[in-house]
């Protein structure tokens, strides 16, 4: 989303760490390009766990292939669905939205 960062990784990880970066990168760039979320710190968070889920879940696409609806489209994330989720497990704390 326009933002550099310098990053270390092991010796022969930089592929790896650039596949990560992408996809980071396609991650927060759908939420923002559904337009209901606009503060970059949230898009992160919204980004990272929506990644870490589908980590968790075994749902995450290979690094380099985005995701793709039944449709042939390449599908945005389930931002309603990763809102609540993200509401439940906030619990009393309070709502990230």
């Amino acid at each position: 989303m326009g933002q550099s960062y310098l990053l270390g990784c092991p010796d022969g990880g930089e592929a790896a760490l650039s596949k990560a970066v992408g996809q980071v990168d396609r991650e927060m760039s759908a939420i923002r390009d559904a337009g209901r979320v606009k503060a970059r710190e949230r898009i992160a968070v919204l980004a990272a766990l929506n990644l870490a889920y589908q980590l968790a879940d075994g749902s995450a696409p290979a690094p380099s292939a985005p995701q793709v609806a039944a449709n042939g489209s390449e599908s945005l994330p389930d931002l309603e669905g990763l809102m609540r989720r993200l509401d439940e497990a906030l619990g009393h704390d309070g709502q990230l939205l």
